[in-house]
């Protein structure tokens, strides 16, 4: 088992020991000595910009994706999610809802509501504790789940919870995409990087099945916002003005669970839901027509077309 499996392993099975404040804390601290570390390769991983071989370019002759997503992490931030629906709703957007199936009580009326209104969504692992790749045994008997949890809800779209991947082990589940893995992110359990800012389809001679993967390209907010603590937008900015200079997809993931919509003032792992707002403006005010706006499960049927051809 390679020494960072050994060492998450170990962190999820006393992390409920752990107090909240205290696991920020430390996660704080190793996030800014990566940051530090890591300069070369995050935010920008220069090598990741190469487009897939015969990429022929995104949809009507459009300069880069946009690919917005969400995690719900708990039944906070589920329920928050009626308020970020409206916003992007506003603001010309659509998303995908990612929802953890065993860890509270999933609504089927949001799921509804959100395909009703052109939203998407997807499935957020299993039970979120850490465990799901902890053993092939485990992720097998797990996956059978999951796959119920796909069929239920109509969704074809699957995160693991912390970013935790394993490309060949996903072809168990019935998906048409993934999107557990990342360009480059050095402050996640699992840092390996994929190190492209295109979807690709994972190869595997074990299995016929196949399902495209789509990097996380765009910074998390739990790692800018409650990490490194960050008061501006300009890592974003940053980020998504190389990824059009090189014509790829940014694909941002956040999360509503952080997220204060201003009632009261920001606690321990929130930040001010205007970060958000701030960033879909600069997409707007900056790159407007430039983008095709797409929803994971778009993307994907897309890049599919491209395989097949």
């Amino acid at each position: 088992m390679k020494k960072s499996n050994v060492i998450n392993a170990i962190y999820y099975q006393m992390k409920p020991l752990i107090p909240r404040w205290f696991q920020i804390w430390i996660r704080s601290k190793i996030a800014l000595q990566r940051y530090r570390s890591y300069s070369n390769i995050w935010p920008i991983p220069k090598n990741a910009s190469k487009p897939p071989d015969g990429w022929p370019g995104w949809p009507n002759y459009k300069q880069f994706a946009l690919v917005l997503t969400h995690d719900v992490e708990t039944a906070l931030g589920q329920n928050k999610c009626n308020q970020l629906i409206d916003l992007e709703k506003q603001l010309g957007f659509r998303s995908s809802f990612n929802f953890v199936p065993e860890r509270y009580e999933v609504s089927s009326k949001l799921r509804e509501y959100l395909k009703h209104q052109g939203f998407e969504v997807g499935v957020h692992g299993l039970k979120h504790d850490g465990k799901l790749f902890k053993s092939q045994k485990i992720f097998l008997e797990r996956a059978d789940k999951i796959n119920l949890f796909l069929k239920t809800w109509r969704a074809t779209g699957f995160r693991s919870p912390a970013m935790h991947h394993n490309l060949n082990w996903l072809h168990h589940l019935n998906i048409v995409y993934d999107s557990s893995t990342f360009d480059t992110d050095p402050f996640q359990p699992q840092p390996d990087g994929v190190e492209t800012i295109f979807p690709f389809s994972p190869d595997s001679e074990a299995f016929s099945k196949r399902y495209i993967e789509l990097p996380t390209t765009l910074p998390q907010d739990f790692v800018l916002f409650i990490l490194l603590k960050e008061k501006e937008i300009d890592t974003w900015k940053l980020k998504l003005d190389w990824i059009c200079k090189n014509e790829g997809m940014a694909l941002l993931n956040t999360h509503p669970d952080y997220m204060n919509f201003g009632s009261v003032k920001c606690g321990l792992e929130e930040y001010p839901v205007k970060y958000y707002v701030d960033f879909l403006n600069y997409v707007k005010i900056n790159y407007g027509g430039q983008y095709w706006h797409a929803l994971p499960k778009e993307v994907a049927s897309f890049t599919n077309n491209i395989n097949s051809k």
